[in-house]
């Protein structure tokens, strides 16, 4: 369908480097255009987004921020939020999925020893997978058994398990109550998925249950702590919070201004907004003009404030060890107010478009209320409530926020 695909060939500087993030822009906006040709079918037909998986493998979006020397893009994480934005201004569901695999995959670094690291990663670049699950649910229970360990329980997860090739997993020890970050595969015995999500958007975000019932998990797969004492928990470590969540950021984002040149390029087709009333209203119409405008401020303003708290988390991942924790509560809490922002632009968008389409955005066929639909579940998957007290409590107390890893 004409998406650019990751190069290929002989040994060059761009194999030890990466293509660099020009490339990958490029990538993501033919991956969105191709993506935006169906979007409207796809949703609504529902389907588990194999094809869809097949796309951004194509495309070597999966392997992204795997290191070139290990077979992947050797990107870095501004390169990948704008990916994820990008692909979402067309499908949000798809950058759900992206976003949750870009996450989960990266997040090996900080739970296992840096030669058990590659070896996961370049494996992860060698057969493209696609990663699922999560960390913030209810954990499952890891039992010590002969040959290593087993892994019971029932877990229900917003993002990737029905397309998944490994699943990340939160599991408690049953011996020790200490909570781990697990890798499974989920061709396993053992392993029995469903789809029940039962969502009103964020369709094929391929989110559903999993159960576990006598899983065989090698030591290897049982990859770190995920104890939030900190005691345990580096600033380093800590940081992976705040990295997952500006994903969201980005995501909300990308479905505001996805909205946004939907509803632009339909208006500009000559449709009216405000049907039946004659006559039909002018490219010029004042209301149209305000809502366009206050809607394209609220945007931007969020946009600019997801800079900052861009720029702060890649500093922070830049200083390695010597970050503190002074800084990481400073970097967390200005994600925290991005996503605040964004959350508000993402709702207020994907709402007010339909007012300015008009009656027509009621039709199925036009499928504009698929951007409200994502936009809303996820914001209800991740409400801002808990982010807001963050922020007041640093400002007026200078508190720390909690660790809380992503849904």
């Amino acid at each position: 369908m004409g998406v650019a695909t990751a190069p290929s060939g002989p040994a060059s500087e761009s194999d030890r480097t990466g293509p660099g993030r020009a490339h990958w822009l490029r990538v993501a906006r033919e991956t969105a255009d191709d993506l935006a040709t169906d979007a409207v079918a796809r949703e609504q037909a529902g389907k588990a987004p194999f094809d869809e998986v097949s796309r951004l493998r194509e495309a070597g979006l999966l392997t992204l921020l795997i290191p070139a020397e290990l077979g992947g893009g050797g990107a870095d994480w501004p390169t990948a939020y704008a990916v994820v934005r990008k692909i979402a201004t067309a499908d949000g569901a798809i950058g759900q999925l992206l976003s949750c695999h870009y996450f989960l995959s990266w997040s090996v670094r900080f739970f296992t020893e840096p030669a058990h690291t590659a070896q996961i990663e370049q494996r992860s670049a060698a057969e493209q997978w696609c990663w699922g699950g999560g960390y913030a649910r209810r954990p499952v229970t890891l039992t010590r058994t002969a040959g290593g360990y087993a892994l019971d329980g029932r877990q229900s997860y917003a993002t990737g398990v029905l397309v998944a090739d490994r699943l990340a997993v939160r599991a408690v020890q049953a011996d020790t109550g200490e909570p781990h970050a697990v890798v499974v595969d989920p061709a396993h015995h053992g392993v029995g998925i469903d789809g029940d999500a039962d969502t009103f958007g964020q369709r094929l975000a391929a989110g559903g249950n999993v159960e576990f019932d006598g899983v065989p998990v090698a030591a290897d797969d049982v990859l770190g702590s995920l104890s939030v004492d900190e005691a345990d928990l580096s600033p380093l470590a800590a940081l992976t919070s705040p990295v997952g969540r500006l994903l969201s950021v980005q995501l909300r984002l990308g479905m505001a201004e996805g909205v946004l040149a939907e509803a632009r390029e339909y208006r500009r087709a000559g449709q009216s907004p405000w049907p039946p009333a004659p006559p039909v209203s002018s490219p010029q119409d004042p209301e149209v003009l305000t809502a366009y405008g206050e809607l394209t401020v609220l945007t931007r303003a969020s946009s600019a404030l997801a800079d900052q708290a861009l720029e702060a988390v890649h500093d922070g991942l830049a200083r390695g060890e010597d970050l503190t924790y002074d800084e990481y509560a400073e970097i967390s809490v200005l994600v925290a107010m991005a996503e605040t922002a964004a959350s508000r632009a993402a709702q207020e968008s994907t709402a007010r478009a339909l007012d300015i389409i008009g009656a027509r955005s009621a039709s199925a066929r036009l499928g504009f209320d698929r951007f409200w639909r994502n936009a809303r579940t996820h914001t209800l998957y991740e409400p801002v409530t808990h982010r807001l007290r963050d922020v007041g409590d640093y400002f007026l107390n200078g508190a720390h926020p909690e660790f809380v890893l992503p849904v």
